[in-house]
């Protein structure tokens, strides 16, 4: 891409659009040190903030996108920057001014006519329930389950939320869902700078939740719990529960009995969303030890320390050489554990080591499964039996 010539308003525009802690930067580099993306080419956040400071001169515009939000740069800087907000920010003028990648026009025109990225039409959001009925959500219901996008409209994933569906059941829980009423969470808009379609999105769920008296969700992405529970819930009474922590919690109160074996090696990734994002580490990994016959393996780099799939803050929207996909390192980690299944809770994480899977022609040793498909397995096919 061409150099942005130097423009100092632009620096004045980040800070007012969220981006003020970039003059909180020390530029220490210890973004750049722990940042995955140097594991596969160069790239230094350190250097993408300088050129943010200094109105952007000399700055090549792709390295803007190359971020995935994966957080780890903001759980080591040593002043607490917020990296992810300013990289949000600067990403919103940038689009603000006709600047971005051309893959994303597709996913963002889909949002705004369809309430979704995948150009599926609204009225099969729920498409993936059938043939079992979807439970209207109203007042009676304990909670609301709220689909994540990817898993109503993508193969791979409806399969994953489908079992969610059967596990609900199953265990008896009082749900219900708003069926194409529902729109998109908005995260990856938001976090690619999308803002005015961000806002849009959100507005429609709010006001959607709002008449109808939502109060707690589960929700089936760790992007939508994050951007719920950080954004969507201030100054309300919303609260969302991923879907890992409340099946565990099923298992632990005994609704949810898991006693079918699954004599299989599994190795778990951590999503970033649910882990660095959202602190959940545990949940995941005691569902999958109550599986009778399944043996967990760790890969080394595990918990706080997981290597992103790439699929956050716009990845999964952007065309990444087989080369640079942190998801084709992963897969690659989990098969030297001995694994025969990489578990992940995240529907992008499932999308991208599936796709890194195939692209290493590794499919006889090694295939992707949702939690929720292990655990639909597993469990008894009657509530408290």
């Amino acid at each position: 891409m061409i150099a942005v010539a130097p423009m100092p308003e632009l620096t004045d525009l980040i800070l007012e659009v969220g981006g003020h802690e970039l003059q909180v930067c020390m530029q220490c580099g210890t973004c750049t040190a722990v940042c995955p993306w140097p594991r596969v080419k160069p790239f230094s956040p350190r250097q993408v903030i300088r050129y943010m400071a200094f109105g952007f001169e000399g700055f090549e515009q792709e390295d803007l996108w190359n971020c995935v939000t994966c957080r780890t740069c903001v759980q080591r800087c040593p002043r607490g920057i917020d990296l992810l907000e300013v990289m949000r920010a600067a990403r919103a003028v940038m689009l603000e001014s006709g600047s971005g990648p051309r893959t994303f026009s597709g996913p963002l025109a889909s949002l705004r006519t369809e309430g979704n990225p995948w150009a599926g039409e609204r009225q099969e959001r729920y498409g993936f329930a059938a043939p079992r009925p979807v439970p209207p959500y109203d007042t009676d219901k304990d909670y609301l389950f709220f689909s994540c996008c990817t898993q109503s409209y993508d193969p791979r994933n409806r399969r994953v939320g489908t079992a969610m569906l059967d596990i609900l059941n199953t265990a008896g829980v009082r749900y219900g869902c708003l069926g194409a009423a529902e729109s998109c969470c908005g995260d990856q808009a938001r976090r690619i700078g999308a803002q005015d379609v961000y806002d849009d999105v959100k507005q429609q769920n709010m006001t959607l939740f709002e008449e109808h008296g939502v109060r707690e969700l589960i929700v089936a992405s760790p992007h939508c719990l994050q951007t719920i529970n950080q954004d969507y819930a201030k100054g309300t009474e919303l609260h969302a529960t991923h879907y890992a922590t409340f099946f565990h919690r099923l298992v632990q109160d005994g609704h949810l009995i898991l006693s079918k074996p699954i004599e299989a090696k599994v190795t778990y990734h951590d999503p970033c969303y649910l882990g660095r994002h959202a602190g959940e580490y545990e949940a995941p990994r005691e569902l999958l030890r109550a599986i009778p016959g399944l043996q967990l393996l760790e890969m080394p780099r595990n918990r706080e320390r997981s290597l992103c799939c790439g699929g956050g803050g716009g990845g999964i929207w952007l065309d990444v050489p087989s080369e640079e996909r942190f998801s084709v390192l992963r897969v690659q980690e989990a098969l030297r554990t001995g694994a025969e299944i990489i578990a992940t809770a995240c529907p992008y994480c499932t999308a991208m080591l599936e796709d890194a899977i195939k692209n290493l022609d590794v499919e006889h040793a090694l295939r992707v499964l949702d939690i929720a498909e292990l655990v639909a397995q597993s469990m008894t096919t009657e509530a408290g039996q």
